[in-house]
């Protein structure tokens, strides 16, 4: 019984915040790409001249690189 066990692998879990960096990062990297897409011919809106996109794309791209290198996986 002790040998089954003994040469069972280890299973590691993976934390659910690493995958929630994952898509922040993806997100962000997408959401700062169109906003300096933009940024030389800003759309017609009222605060067009803050370039939301680039600071919120910017902001989600630190937040999620943040929580991928904080959460990855440990090698073993």
């Amino acid at each position: 019984m002790d040998l089954l066990v003994t040469n069972m692998e280890k299973h590691h879990i993976i934390p659910v915040w690493f995958f929630v960096g994952v898509m922040l990062l993806i997100y962000g990297v997408l959401i700062l790409g169109s906003g300096l897409s933009e940024w030389s011919n800003p759309p017609h809106t009222v605060l067009a001249e803050l370039h939301a996109p680039v600071w919120w794309g910017a902001l989600l791209t630190i937040i999620g690189a943040t929580y991928v290198i904080a959460f990855r996986p440990k090698a073993s």
